[in-house]
């Protein structure tokens, strides 16, 4: 039979975001739930060194990080929930969520922090470099890369601004499009043009990402779309840069969006919705840093707590 399950605070999501809400809620004696949807931890679990996380001087491991952050909260008080959740109501208080087992999550606030994930080019081979070799965040993994040519697939903003800040640890960057016209705005497309350690290829499509003797990557194997032939490029690192898709689905028509999809906030963390607040990647198409994700999750448990204290629920 389905349960029903209530709290003052329910959270939907298990990332920086959704674990930091967690950890305040339960330390106002709020009682949490979260629910953490199939990949507990988001795309922290797929990234190896972490470097920039403050308060640790050595390289830390992504999932590692994700687990002590699970544990922090759930030692504080918080009850997790392996479920996803597939609709919502929020018409009135308190609020419903059902997840796909069947059971009802009610919530006097509810805390979205679904995250984002990055657009892949669809490759077996950039599945098992993911992590080793093929990133989605330059800001991530660029310090990695040093006096090393790697690529850049993409030809919009987001390609042109990774291909640039790259060129502070890389040797050279080889920026790939399949298309000879690029989305960029002219600004951004000049920007990159102007650095000589940008080397433009187009048109050309990625067709393999392989290595010869090693475990890391070592040739990009491209494909010209009009004449079909394949020329191997080589490189030491791949940044994918085709755009992130924010796990919105389920709110869709519900909440106000941008028109990427990516929940709008005001005033902190709060949504259209009074009593219901984003934070993390799900709301955030600038930063996407687990550091930043945390910082938004600690703010949403604390706007919530506001709330429940304004509307008399917290009692």
């Amino acid at each position: 039979m389905p349960e029903r399950h209530h709290s003052k605070v329910l959270i939907i999501g298990a990332g920086p975001a959704g674990y930091t809400a967690a950890i305040y809620a339960a330390r106002g004696n709020l009682q949490p739930i979260l629910v953490t949807g199939l990949q507990p931890g988001g795309q922290m679990t797929i990234t190896t060194d972490v470097e920039n996380y403050p308060g640790f001087a050595d390289i830390i491991q992504g999932p590692w990080l994700m687990e002590q952050m699970r544990q922090q909260a759930e030692h504080v008080g918080t009850r997790m929930i392996l479920d996803l959740i597939v609709a919502i109501d929020l018409a009135r208080r308190p609020f419903v969520a059902t997840g796909d087992s069947g059971d009802l999550y009610t919530g006097d606030t509810v805390i979205i922090a679904t995250g984002a994930q990055a657009r892949w080019l669809g490759l077996p081979s950039e599945e098992v470099f993911r992590g080793f070799g093929v990133s989605a965040c330059a800001t991530c993994d660029g310090f990695f890369f040093r006096g090393k040519e790697i690529a850049v697939v993409g030809g919009g903003d987001t390609a042109m601004e990774e291909a640039i800040f790259l060129t502070r640890f890389a040797s050279r960057v080889h920026l790939i499009h399949r298309r000879r016209e690029f989305r960029a705005t002219k600004i951004m497309l000049d920007r990159a043009r102007a650095n000589e350690k940008i080397q433009f290829i187009t048109p050309a499509v990625v067709e393999d990402i392989s290595d010869v003797d090693k475990n890391s990557v070592e040739i990009v194997r491209l494909r010209h779309p009009e004449s079909g032939k394949i020329t191997e490029l080589p490189v030491e690192g791949v940044f994918v840069a085709i755009g992130h898709e924010p796990n919105t689905k389920v709110f869709r028509s519900i909440l106000d969006m941008d028109e990427n999809g990516y929940l709008s906030t005001r005033n902190g963390s709060k949504t259209n919705v009074e009593g219901v607040f984003a934070a993390g990647d799900v709301q955030d198409h600038r930063y996407r840093q687990a550091v930043t994700a945390a910082g938004s999750g600690c703010m949403a448990a604390m706007d919530a707590e506001k709330f429940l204290e304004a509307t008399s629920h917290s009692t």
